[in-house]
């Protein structure tokens, strides 16, 4: 595996590095010693997929506060996504700012986000499938949301015209939630 540092501190990118042959290749997508030797502590509990059926579908941006505060790796197994990973940590340098990664079965590409951040995508194909590893059990009471279209992160999503739920669209934007982090 090959980790590329991003400009928000402790998110990272993870390419493959693939051993090739005739038949195609293999390649690791996680190792727990590679990830500690990199100085990511991540033990997996929980494994969720989402499919998305329609091209612009946006899902996010969402986090778990304390004390069941999540990180997450992140991949698009099926498809292509626009992965979006906010910094809304209290104490972090680089908070409110966002970057955006692209994922998927193409690239083979999947993004570490720590506990902290919120994350959101948008399907930029039809039938996306995004693949979650989680290092904490969900916890309705703990899950939180900010709206996709927060004026303090100005985040530009690739596609206009949006799927969104009606749970997605009703969440309040980063100031009113930051009292609630």
């Amino acid at each position: 595996m090959i980790f590329l540092e991003t400009s928000i501190q402790g998110v990272i990118i993870i390419d493959i590095d693939p051993n090739n042959d005739e038949r195609g290749f293999f390649s690791r997508t996680f190792c727990i010693n590679e990830f500690a030797k990199f100085g990511i502590d991540f033990n997996i509990v929980q494994c969720s997929i989402s499919y998305n059926k329609k091209e612009g579908t946006l899902r996010g941006l969402h986090y778990q506060c304390e004390p069941y505060e999540e990180a997450k790796i992140v991949r698009c197994t099926m498809g292509k996504i626009y992965d979006v990973i906010v910094d809304i940590r209290p104490d972090s340098p680089t908070r409110t700012k966002w970057i955006s990664v692209e994922l998927s079965d193409d690239n083979n590409r999947s993004v570490y986000i720590p506990k902290g951040c919120a994350h959101g995508f948008q399907s930029i194909s039809e039938d996306a499938i995004v693949y979650y590893q989680m290092n904490e059990f969900y916890h309705p009471e703990c899950a939180r949301g900010i709206h996709h279209n927060d004026p303090t992160f100005k985040i530009e999503w690739p596609i206009k015209e949006i799927t969104i739920s009606e749970k997605d669209e009703q969440l309040c934007n980063y100031i009113s939630r930051s009292s609630m982090i």
